[in-house]
């Protein structure tokens, strides 16, 4: 059966490669992001995630072209790097205003929709990072981690109405997400290993799974009768996770520590 999916910030990395693999799987795709064109199968619209106003009408335009929508997939993201003690607030609060609000905005948009037709996946693209807060990326940490909790509460909250949610942690992928962070290179001189650990942390990126390997899983969520809260893919990342539950975080944070 051809669903209706939205996909936010797809016109690249995860979220193009998950837009490819479900119009080849036969389903109608909209990608949503601030760049892009429709090709490939896959309908563009315009939209930024921060604005509400945006996320309501790119919401309507789907409705009223399809009278449903069955997945979302909210993968639109952004990352900053540095201190805490030296990072601007006005960066912090963009993390947060994408990758927390933004989630928000499109989820809002669309649950009206999904209550009134009494099903729906929300597929919230998080990351490792959320439950393995890695020292110099406080903020983005910490906007996933926010995510993951909405997400939990979220699920609870919109299973009377046959709406389910869960979050995918990708770990290292590579993508262009890597050049685009916004590096913050001051207090460098009191946090001698900032540099170092932030080039560590690229160059894994760099080496780490495809894209496509991301978007299977996405899609394998999407089809499953019933998803985990949390699920990630990849040996080592499932692996992490399973630590995760027997390691004190005390002992996990001292390892990520050394790792960085």
């Amino acid at each position: 059966m051809e669903k209706t999916i939205i996909i936010t910030g797809g016109s690249s990395g995860i979220g193009r490669a998950t837009a490819i693999l479900f119009s080849e799987k036969g389903h109608r795709v909209y990608e949503f992001s601030r760049h892009g064109e429709s090709k490939d199968g896959i309908t563009h619209i315009d939209c930024d995630v921060t604005s509400p106003d945006d996320c309501r009408k790119a919401v309507k335009q789907v409705i009223d072209e399809t009278q449903r929508i069955d997945v979302l997939v909210s993968n639109a993201g952004m990352g900053i790097s540095g201190s805490v003690e030296f990072t601007e607030l006005t960066d912090i609060k963009r993390q947060f205003d994408v990758n927390l609000f933004g989630a928000i905005n499109i989820t809002q948009a669309v649950l009206p929709q999904m209550r009134l037709q009494r099903f729906g996946r929300i597929i919230f693209v998080s990351s490792l990072a959320a439950v393995f807060p890695i020292p110099y990326q406080g903020f983005y940490s910490a906007s996933k981690s926010a995510l993951n909790s909405v997400a939990l509460a979220l699920r609870n909250e919109l299973a009377p109405f046959g709406i389910d949610v869960c979050c995918m942690l990708p770990g290292d992928v590579a993508t262009g997400f890597t050049a685009v962070r916004k590096k913050t290179i001051a207090g460098s001189d009191v946090y001698t290993h900032m540099e170092k650990a932030v080039s560590n942390m690229e160059r894994d990126e760099q080496n780490g799974l495809q894209p496509i390997s991301i978007a299977r899983k996405i899609y394998s969520l999407s089809e499953a009768v019933v998803t985990p809260c949390y699920s990630t893919t990849g040996i080592q990342y499932k692996l992490f996770m399973v630590l995760r539950k027997f390691l004190s975080t005390t002992l996990i944070n001292r390892i990520l520590g050394k790792m960085y």
